[in-house]
């Protein structure tokens, strides 16, 4: 995990990867995204040891992205699902998974996301007042409310 100090940084990315920037995270959250699981299903579907698996849900459920609902009364089983902070995390997926397909899938994307009209879903990104779609070359970057001068120095 990277350090939590952010010396030097008011950054929104690094804070963000602090929660979700460790290896099992957002593949924790994947499965999330497409229904709710129980822990075994979880660890047979991502192949992870239980520890860690244990360690990472403690840790989502800390931080308010996953809830923990009893399965049964009879026994201490579990269902864990995404909170609506854990079900905003689909945009990271999915920026991560339109990546993974450009650059590491040469054989086509392994899954394609399909909206509810029935078509491919696709995964750009579009301003929100004009529609047009956001690229590198056609944003930039200005102050927000949580900006400080004394970050400009640095």
């Amino acid at each position: 995990m990277l350090k939590s100090d952010y010396f030097g940084q008011n950054c929104s990315i690094a804070r963000a990867l602090e929660v979700v920037g460790e290896r099992w995270t957002l593949l924790i959250v994947r499965e999330l995204l497409r229904r709710p699981c129980r822990f075994a299903r979880l660890e047979r579907k991502l192949g992870i040891a239980k520890n860690i698996l244990a360690t990472r849900l403690e840790k989502l459920e800390a931080l308010g992205i996953v809830e923990k609902i009893p399965y049964t009364t009879a026994r201490d089983w579990n269902e864990f699902r995404l909170t609506d902070k854990g079900s905003d995390l689909f945009f990271a997926v999915n920026a991560l998974m339109a990546w993974g397909d450009s650059y590491l899938s040469p054989d086509g994307a392994p899954v394609v996301m399909e909206h509810s009209c029935g078509h491919p879903a696709g995964h750009k990104v579009v301003c929100e007042a004009c529609g047009q779609e956001i690229t590198p070359d056609n944003v930039h970057a200005t102050a927000g409310p949580g900006y400080r001068a004394e970050d400009a120095r640095h």
